[in-house]
C-alpha cells in the first residue's frame, strides 16, 4: 500500500498515530489524533522539531532506528518511545518506522505508525513488582520454615527430653503438676510448629 493510502486510512483513527519526519528532523505530516495528544500549545506540530514531543533520553533511539530504516529501506523497524502527556509526565508509545523516498529514489524522511501502550507497560510493571514481592515472601517463608523445623525444634526436643527424664523420677505432688503442665505445653508447641511448617512447605 502506498504511503498516501495508508495516511488516508489512518487519518481519522482515534487509536493509531501516523507521522512523517522530514530529513531536516521536523514534522512534515501529523495525523489529527497525534496532534491532539501531543501538541500542548494548540497549534499544528507540522514544521516543528520531532523531539519536542519526546522524552530527551529517547531522541537517541529515534536516531538509531532512523539510520536502520535508510540502511534497509524495505524493512519496518520498531521503537518504544516516551511522549509528553501534557501534565509533566510521559506515556509509553509503540512505533514502526519506515524510510520514505520520492519518485527519483531520494530520501524524504521517515514514516511512522504508533499507538499508546502505557496501560500495557503499567500492567507489566505491576506484574513484575508483584512477582518480586512474591519471590521475597517465598524466601521469607522458606526461611521461617527452616527455623521452625530446625532451630526451634532443637530446644523443644531438649524440653521434651527433660520431661521424659522427669517422668521416671520420683517427684512430689507440686513437681508432678509442673511436669504435667510442662509436658502439655511442649506438646501443644510441637503441634503448632508442625502445623505452621506444613503450611510453608
Amino acid at each position: 500500500m502506498h504511503f498516501k493510502e495508508t495516511i488516508d486510512l489512518l487519518e481519522s483513527s482515534s487509536y493509531y498515530y501516523s507521522i512523517i519526519i522530514g530529513m531536516d528532523n521536523r514534522y512534515t505530516y501529523v495525523s489529527p489524533n497525534y496532534n491532539k495528544n501531543f501538541d500542548f500549545i494548540n497549534q499544528s506540530l507540522v514544521g516543528k522539531p520531532f523531539y519536542i514531543t519526546l522524552h530527551p533520553d529517547d531522541i537517541k533511539i529515534c536516531a538509531e532506528v532512523g539510520g536502520k530504516c535508510f540502511e534497509n529501506p524495505e524493512q519496518l523497524f520498531p521503537a518504544t518511545l516516551r511522549k509528553h502527556d501534557g501534565k509533566g509526565g510521559f506515556i509509553f508509545t509503540q512505533w514502526e518506522f519506515k524510510a520514505v523516498f520520492d519518485d527519483q529514489n531520494n530520501p524524504e524522511g521517515i514514516f511512522c505508525i504508533g499507538y499508546n501502550i502505557t496501560e500495557h507497560v503499567d500492567t507489566r510493571n505491576e506484574l513484575l513488582t508483584a512477582q518480586t514481592e512474591i519471590e521475597i515472601k517465598t524466601d521469607q517463608l522458606e526461611e521461617i520454615g527452616f527455623m521452625q523445623s530446625h532451630i526451634i525444634r532443637k530446644p523443644l526436643a531438649n524440653i521434651m527430653g527433660l520431661i521424659n527424664l522427669l517422668a521416671v523420677m520420683d517427684a512430689e505432688t507440686n513437681l508432678q503438676q509442673i511436669k504435667d503442665l510442662l509436658a502439655e505445653s511442649a506438646k501443644e508447641l510441637d503441634n503448632v510448629i508442625k502445623s505452621i511448617t506444613d503450611k510453608t512447605v
